[in-house]
């Protein structure tokens, strides 16, 4: 499993957003509180966002979050509207590498997978980034476009009635979520909309979204649908 979190609105710093909330993802790295599978989530990490021409950005490793100074450095100087960002625990089997670290990219959308997926029910694509089950998913899901987002998810859970999709993708101005099998939170403000996994810290505001819902997110509004 994983833990991602997405920012849309008056631009934030990454650290803002990854490493200085008290359950932000740094601490998620070591100690989720509400992960469903799994302990931890040191198999990796990657945080995206659009800088002001609009172009994703990546930044990704396949080493724990907390141990990578270089990005503790870097990362309050980093600011944009849309930031997208996750931890990893690989799925049994699954290679760890920079490539199978979130968010994955089509030059216009990041993109997070938190769950697992057989990939025996997902086309293979020349396309995909990595072998691991997430990079495949999202190389689908990069080919039938995120405007079909809920449909290829509710699809692909047909056909594996075991995958958990939660996916979080974002283009610089807008933010696509679904809940399948894995939890999602909310937190809206003046300032903008936040998306994550779980709450990064105790503002009475977060709400849940409930499982098997699209969420989509432009500008200041929000529509929440059932899958």
């Amino acid at each position: 499993m994983c833990r991602h979190v997405a920012w849309l609105g008056v631009p934030r710093s990454v650290a803002e957003l990854v490493l200085d909330p008290p359950q932000g993802l740094l601490v998620q790295s070591y100690a989720p509180r509400r992960q469903k599978h799994g302990l931890m989530n040191a198999d990796g990490w990657g945080a995206g966002f659009f800088d002001d021409d609009g172009v994703p950005r990546r930044w990704r490793s396949d080493k724990p979050l907390w141990g990578d100074a270089s990005f503790a450095s870097v990362a309050p100087a980093l600011r944009s509207r849309c930031v997208l960002a996750a931890v990893r625990s690989a799925t049994i089997g699954m290679p760890i590498e920079p490539s199978a670290s979130a968010p994955f990219s089509d030059g216009r959308w990041l993109l997070s997978h938190n769950g697992l997926v057989d990939r025996a029910v997902l086309p293979l694509d020349g396309h995909a980034e990595s072998t691991v089950d997430s990079a495949v998913l999202a190389a689908l899901i990069f080919a039938r476009g995120l405007d079909a987002l809920g449909d290829t998810v509710t699809e692909v859970g047909e056909r594996d009635p075991n995958a958990r999709l939660n996916i979080l993708a974002a283009n610089g101005c807008r933010l696509l979520a679904t809940t399948w099998g894995d939890t999602l939170s909310m937190l809206r403000g003046p300032e903008g909309v936040v998306l994550a996994s779980e709450p990064y810290d105790d503002d009475p505001d977060w709400s849940d979204i409930p499982d098997r819902h699209l969420v989509d997110v432009r500008e200041s509004h929000v529509e929440v649908t059932p899958l």
